[in-house]
């Protein structure tokens, strides 16, 4: 069942309803619920060796909800999100040298990334595809090299985390997890918040199709540096409960806060997963960490079978594992899409997905598309309706 988002095309003859799919949200909400307390409870039943693999995971999935959000929805993959997890790892240690808490030090740490975003937006907002990837990387080994040379922070050998000496090994690590998963539960609550708002279909549109979104009215640069900062904020609190978990931050050795490694595991979780999905970054991380904790004993070949997987999900599954399950069997645990409905038609049956930048580039008569209050002024979508056409579902 879906419900009128108060949207309607009208032409002389016919009207095209445009809906906002809101099949299995209540159910998904309530099943989400549970899987948090159950998640929650984590410690109380299970050691603290399993607690601190959790917490591992936690960040991983942080980080890949994060990068889906920057290369699945918005177009723009980035090499350098390291960048950002490093300095929130760094606006958790400085404020605990001064006597704050780490655990308040995870906000300052999502704050202080996002405002660091700005600037580092301004440097690579013109540019796209392999450049943007390149850029992106090149400011995050800018910014480590920064990084090591302010000798007050360790400079290049990193200085451990003050301000939770003391505490019992357990006690930390359940703290910890419980940081970690909260830090994950908004990411992703904030990913799915952030689709379903007016700003998600603004970003379906920009990914479908740049030039159609922008000659439509869409503001490209700004809906983009949003996410961006947005993204950074993320992974900054990630980085935040990194440093937590290490008891130190290290900068540019292997594993450290500034590893391209990080970059390579997010980025890795979302393609395996599902890149463009809330639930790709949720079963990529899964499978990634199963294949971890399965194969990291076996050195290189731990790698080799990484690569292999995500060679054949690339060959075979190039929707990732979760657009393929949604492909094959319509399913969505996170509903975020719209839905086009012909006149007349009142149920719902499985059609070719027409997407909203390619319905603006493809059709000849333009007719204004409002989204109304809810949608923001000056957001028109050009397109003819037929009054024989299919539906097909705006992908978000």
């Amino acid at each position: 069942m879906t419900e009128t988002a108060k949207t309607s095309l009208r032409s002389e003859e016919n009207f095209l309803k445009v809906t906002r799919s809101r099949r299995n949200v209540a159910w998904s909400g309530i099943g989400a619920l549970v899987v948090i307390v159950v998640l929650f409870l984590f410690p109380y039943f299970v050691g603290p060796g399993t607690t601190g693999i959790m917490v591992q995971g936690l960040i991983v999935l942080t980080l890949a909800s994060m990068w889906n959000l920057l290369a699945g929805y918005a177009g723009l993959v980035s090499v350098g999100q390291q960048a950002f997890l490093g300095l929130g790892a760094y606006f958790v240690l400085i404020p605990a040298m001064h006597g704050v808490t780490p655990w308040l030090g995870l906000f300052i740490a999502a704050i202080g990334a996002g405002v660091c975003a700005v600037p580092l937006w301004w440097l690579v907002a013109r540019l796209r595809l392999g450049y943007f990837a390149i850029a992106t990387w090149v400011l995050a080994t800018v910014v480590m090299l920064v990084i090591e040379q302010i000798s007050s922070v360790g400079g290049g050998t990193g200085e451990p985390l003050p301000g939770l000496t003391g505490m019992d090994p357990a006690v930390l690590t359940a703290y910890t997890y419980w940081a970690a998963l909260i830090v994950a539960v908004l990411a992703i609550g904030g990913v799915y918040l952030l689709l379903r708002s007016r700003i998600g279909l603004t970003l379906t549109a920009i990914r479908d199709d740049e030039r159609a979104a922008r000659s439509s009215g869409v503001r490209v640069g700004l809906a983009r540096m949003g996410v961006f900062i947005a993204a950074a904020a993320g992974c900054g609190a990630a980085g935040g409960v990194l440093a937590i978990e290490q008891l130190q931050v290290v900068p540019g050795t292997s594993g450290g806060v500034f590893s391209v490694q990080w970059t390579a595991e997010m980025a890795f979780a979302v393609i395996i997963g599902g890149i463009g999905t809330i639930e790709g970054p949720i079963l990529g991380t899964i499978v990634y960490m199963v294949l971890q904790q399965t194969l990291q004993s076996y050195n290189a070949w731990y790698l080799i079978v990484l690569g292999i997987v995500a060679i054949a999900v690339a060959l075979f599954a190039r929707r990732g594992l979760w657009g393929t399950v949604d492909e094959r069997f319509n399913v969505r645990l996170f509903p975020v899409g719209y839905h086009l409905w012909a006149p007349g038609e009142t149920r719902r049956r499985r059609r070719t997905p027409v997407h909203a930048a390619s319905l603006a580039a493809s059709r000849a008569r333009p007719v204004r598309l409002g989204f109304g209050p809810g949608f923001g002024p000056g957001f028109g979508l050009g397109f003819v309706p037929s009054s024989t056409g299919p539906r097909g579902k705006l992908h978000a």
